[in-house]
């Protein structure tokens, strides 16, 4: 087969049964090998075109399951959509995670889980919680 002043040279070797992924490329470099030909979405698609391809499939499925969990709730409040917050760079650290969380050294939660008797905030303004402290 030669395509744009190369030639390749195909040989196919069987797939590990089983494997859907394995299944489908042996099936298509099997055709290859027997027709001589390669299907044209599988030449046109350089390989950053199809991990892009990928990458943004699951951004997807994990934006909508984010969407749909009922657990995170304070986290999804600074964080909404999970393509934004991948676009961020923050410093881990553990009062960042903390904040995020709203798990922690943080009297509201420590009070929540009957760990400390007061949750009340060094102000005296109501309960220390992650919004009080950043606010």
């Amino acid at each position: 087969m030669k395509k744009a002043g190369w030639q390749i040279t195909l040989h196919w070797l069987k797939a590990h049964a089983g494997t859907r992924g394995n299944e489908l490329a042996d099936a298509i470099a099997k055709k290859a090998v027997t027709n001589g030909t390669i299907p044209e979405s599988y030449i046109r698609n350089p390989q950053n075109a199809v991990l892009g391809q990928l990458e943004e499939e699951s951004l997807r499925k994990w934006q909508r399951s984010w969407s749909q969990t009922t657990k995170g709730g304070t986290t999804k409040e600074y964080f909404p959509d999970k393509e934004e917050r991948i676009k961020m760079k923050p410093n881990h650290t553990g009062n960042l995670t903390t904040i995020l969380t709203g798990h922690g050294y943080i009297k509201a939660y420590l009070n929540r889980f009957q760990i400390s008797d007061d949750s009340s905030y060094p102000c005296g303004k109501g309960e220390q919680t992650t919004d009080h402290i950043i606010l």
